[in-house]
């Protein structure tokens, strides 16, 4: 997706995928389950938490609390998207997965 933010630390292997589904926090897991329900749809994090019946913010803090685990356990990747907030429609920071990291996320529940 044009304007997408470091695509070079996407995962795109399902294994891995899979493997990162499965050692995250429950947290993280339900994010990951959110954003595979809605494949190829970048949304600001408000949505997303508003999708969670989660408070504001708290998507900043599973994926800051998840960032130890992507660096040591897979070399910095992440099975979601990014747009930035300068490249993003609504002007926030968008996530979202493709459909590929969402069926491998469907895959590995």
């Amino acid at each position: 997706m044009p304007g997408e933010h470091a695509p070079q630390n996407a995962m795109t292997e399902p294994g891995e995928i899979a493997r990162f589904r499965d050692r995250c926090s429950a947290l993280m897991g339900a994010l990951l389950d959110e954003l595979a329900s809605t494949p190829g749809e970048p949304r600001p994090f408000p949505a997303v938490e508003d999708a969670l019946g989660w408070p504001r913010r708290r998507i900043a803090s599973v994926l800051g609390g998840v960032s130890h685990l992507r660096h040591t356990e897979f070399a910095g990747r992440r099975p979601y998207r990014f747009l930035s907030d300068r490249e993003a429609p609504s002007g926030r920071w968008e996530i979202w997965m493709d459909k590929a990291q969402a069926a491998a996320i469907r895959d590995a529940d």
